[in-house]
């Protein structure tokens, strides 16, 4: 595949029960942690068309890289849902704890932490529609903005919705070549039982010689 050049890598999962549990050890989890271009696992059995796709992101205006891969994320999302004529679902799932940023004062009130959760929530907000700003209108779709683990809530999101492709990205951990996976992305791995087709940053340097 390196000496080819190939821009993306497409496998079935293994095992009768699609990716729930067989992807961490498996022939897909390792092409997932060291192949550096796109890899897309898909369920056994899945249609043969497409007709809702889950885009995951994670907006972040102090973090240009994470942008970055959030662009990549909704251009495969979009253009596939364009191509398939299907649903697109977005979602960013956003924790108390990122709005640090934000200068969280010391011993609040309730009705002050109430509305510096407000503040977190419109930041976030408007961060999302912002990176959606940029996309075409006339693919169907949902936005999706919630708060908790984003590790839960995306596959149950993916679960409720009954999505088909979930599209997510990758966060490199510095200094470690191959374990790109993140907490988040090992945690909704774990659980989700459609499709993925996960994304690496452009700064993923691939361990294999």
């Amino acid at each position: 595949m390196l000496r080819e050049g190939h821009d993306l890598v497409m496998m079935t999962a293994e095992g009768p029960l699609g990716l729930k549990k067989v992807l961490f050890g498996s022939t897909s989890m390792h092409l997932m942690r060291k192949c550096p271009c796109p890899v897309w696992v898909m369920k056994p059995g899945a249609l043969r068309r497409t007709q809702r796709i889950l885009a995951a992101v994670a907006p972040d205006p102090f973090s240009q890289a994470r942008d970055a891969l959030n662009t990549t994320i909704m251009e495969l999302a979009s253009s596939l849902a364009e191509r398939e004529r299907a649903e697109l679902h977005v979602v960013h799932v956003w924790d108390v704890a990122v709005g640090n940023r934000l200068n969280r004062p010391f011993g609040m009130t309730k009705g002050r932490q109430d509305e510096w959760e407000r503040r977190v929530r419109e930041h976030h907000k408007t961060a999302l529609f912002k990176l959606l700003d940029a996309y075409k209108k006339g693919i169907p779709g949902r936005a999706h903005l919630a708060k908790g683990r984003p590790g839960v809530l995306i596959s149950e999101l993916a679960a409720k919705e009954e999505i088909d492709l979930l599209v997510m990205g990758t966060v490199c951990r510095t200094g470690i070549p191959g374990l790109f996976m993140g907490n988040t992305a090992e945690s909704v791995l774990q659980q989700v039982e459609c499709s993925v087709l996960t994304v690496k940053p452009d700064s993923f340097v691939t361990p294999v010689a």
